[in-house]
């Protein structure tokens, strides 16, 4: 069985500043460092933060459900503003899913605005229903957010220091 989740987020920053962020490894490094109680520890197995790149992703202790896994980037598109990345070891995959790919979408509303679409898309043995209510995009929506007001508080630092 294949399923998928998005949320989108409606940001008042230029797509090509969120790009920045979400296009490079800066994405799990700034996720780690504002968000500790989403992710706990980022390790990048290998790789330049390019498509190849692997990181080992650690959950906060005692967070319920999975508690690490290993993810690879296997599709970063800079024109389009598009990255993918696969789950290729790990707990997510030993809870029984087959696939588990996290996308991310930054696209041009106009000069200054942006949406961030975030996506989950799954795979799972038709035996295993309840894996449908494991897949969430929670965490990526509280990083959409997380990464506006970081990215909007950067840009405010850099205009008071002209």
């Amino acid at each position: 069985m294949k399923g998928s989740k998005s949320h989108e987020l409606e940001a008042d920053v230029p797509a090509a500043e969120l790009w920045k962020v979400y296009g490079t490894l800066r994405f799990v490094e700034l996720v780690h460092q504002l968000l500790p109680q989403v992710l706990h520890q980022v390790d990048v197995v290998r790789g330049d933060g390019g498509v190849g790149t692997v990181v080992q992703v650690t959950f906060p202790p005692g967070n319920p459900g999975p508690q690490s896994y290993q993810e690879e980037f296997v599709k970063i598109d800079n024109e389009n503003r598009v990255k993918e990345a696969a789950a290729i070891e790990g707990d997510i995959l030993n809870l029984g899913f087959t696939t588990y790919v996290t996308r991310f979408e930054i696209i041009e509303k106009g000069p200054g605005s942006s949406v961030i679409r975030s996506t989950v898309e799954y795979g799972f043995d038709d035996g295993r229903p309840e894996l449908e209510g494991a897949a969430s995009t929670a965490p990526l929506a509280a990083a959409a957010e997380t990464i506006v007001k970081h990215v909007k508080e950067q840009a405010k630092t850099a205009e008071a220091s002209s």
